[in-house]
């Protein structure tokens, strides 16, 4: 039976339902079974009862040995976060009947031991013509797998970070040895973190499999992008593109921002500043301590008027700075919770050091909130300056409190940067766009899989 266009799907991904790449491929995942489509999401952590997520099974699939440690192990679980080094002592029970991969560990080579992936494409049920995978890193995925996947089906890698151009990290920051081979790495502990320097064998390991692989590229971000072409992954690619995140504008959307401040129970004569992200005091990824100082600095210079500073993903306590108070607010996953704080926020500043194409800015422009953020990494496609929000230095305080000031003292100007906000969310980030954009390319990858004569290299 000939068929004439991709119905069955299976995305990759690290976990479900979380936050940032997760929540990207969630929302596609969703999407595509409203559209009818036979969609799957397979994943290294599952959190959702959702029929369709399915758990690549790699501890199954090992030797006896190793299976009998893991289950000796297991014992343990129940124990972790009750009572203290149970994690490390289940760890260790884990390793003994793996020795030779906890001695690649400790020398600091990647660890791609995970044979569930050799069976992605046998999983219960399911019928695949297309393969989209999104974050290979977080400890389920072999990545010594892709060339024999992407030989058998189509397969799509979606890039979120850097992990896959470098010798361990997700992000590099200022380094450039990612281009040339890595190795004599500045800093080890950047995520995901090895123990000792082994990134020249690394990347090494992984330019080989990519030398073997044929596979398309895409990116929320042309500043990622870029990056890719610089990169040993170049030579698989058969075609790359770029295609930005998206958000359901049904539940991102601008709302009475009085009454969304009663159900939150913020005061309506306070002016409201937002930032949100996954553990945001230490998170490697984002700037918080810019993000205080320039609300200090703000208290500071809007004397008399109540500041509040609501940091929503962390359940940590509250202060007072100033006239302005910090508080936080534990990780919402319902993305309806999340859009009410968007809603009742004057501001959303985001400070970063590195960020792909943060969802929370669309996700902001989207409620009608003009954004001040951090001028690094995908962010300037993501905010047009003067238009929909401000653009500031990275790291400093003293830029991103001016533009705060500014916005703020300034009714007319905020409510045309509001109004510019969700007219450019609808035209570029609804997430209709992103999923109506892959499955065009679905068709076209396959249409030129099923006839290799059609297949042109990057």
């Amino acid at each position: 039976m000939v068929v004439e266009k991709p119905t069955h799907i299976l995305q990759v991904n690290t976990v479900d339902s979380l936050g940032g790449a997760a929540r990207v491929a969630w929302n596609l995942h969703k999407a595509y079974l409203n559209k009818g489509i036979k969609a799957k999401l397979a994943v290294g952590t599952r959190y959702s009862d959702d029929p369709n997520i399915l758990l690549i099974q790699n501890d199954e699939h090992r030797n006896l040995w190793a299976r009998i440690w893991i289950t000796a192990g297991d014992v343990f679980t129940p124990l972790v976060g009750k009572v203290r080094g149970v994690d490390l002592l289940r760890d260790w029970i884990h390793w003994i009947g793996q020795p030779r991969r906890w001695l690649d560990k400790q020398r600091g080579y990647e660890d791609f031991d995970y044979p569930g992936t050799w069976k992605l494409l046998g999983l219960p049920g399911q019928r695949l013509e297309i393969l989209h995978c999104h974050n290979l890193h977080g400890k389920y995925f072999d990545l010594r797998a892709l060339p024999w996947l992407s030989s058998q089906i189509p397969t799509i890698l979606t890039l979120h970070d850097a992990w896959l151009l470098s010798g361990h990290c997700s992000h590099s920051f200022d380094c450039d040895r990612w281009k040339f081979g890595c190795g004599k790495c500045p800093d080890l502990k950047i995520y995901p973190a090895i123990p000792r320097d082994a990134t020249a064998e690394n990347w090494q390991r992984k330019q080989k499999i990519f030398k073997e692989s044929r596979i398309y590229i895409s990116t929320p971000s042309r500043w990622l992008m870029n990056k890719v072409e610089q990169s040993m992954l170049t030579p698989s690619i058969i075609e790359a593109r770029v295609i930005n995140n998206g958000v359901d504008l049904t539940i991102f959307q601008n709302a009475n921002k009085q009454k969304v401040r009663d159900s939150l129970g913020i005061p309506q004569d306070t002016k409201v500043l937002l930032f949100t992200a996954e553990g945001i005091q230490y998170n490697i990824w984002k700037d918080y301590q810019t993000l205080r100082a320039a609300i200090i600095r703000v208290a500071e210079q809007l004397d008399g008027q109540r500041i509040l500073f609501i940091a929503l993903g962390e359940n940590a306590t509250g202060e007072q700075l100033g006239r302005a108070e910090l508080r936080f607010v534990e990780y919402q996953k319902d993305p309806r919770i999340v859009a009410r704080y968007y809603q009742a926020a004057d501001i959303y500043i985001h400070a970063a050091l590195e960020d792909t194409f943060p969802n929370t800015i669309v996700e902001a422009l989207a409620c009608g909130t003009p954004v001040i953020a951090s001028a690094v990494g995908g962010i300037p496609e993501q905010i047009q300056n003067g238009i929909t929000g401000f653009l500031v230095p990275p790291k400093d305080p003293e830029a991103m409190a001016e533009k705060i000031i500014c916005l703020l003292s300034d009714s007319e100007l905020h409510e045309r940067l509001s109004q510019n906000a969700i007219n450019v969310a609808k035209k570029y980030f609804d997430i209709n766009r992103q999923v109506d954009a892959y499955l065009a390319w679905y068709l076209e990858i396959f249409q030129n899989f099923s006839n290799p004569n059609n297949l042109q290299t990057y």
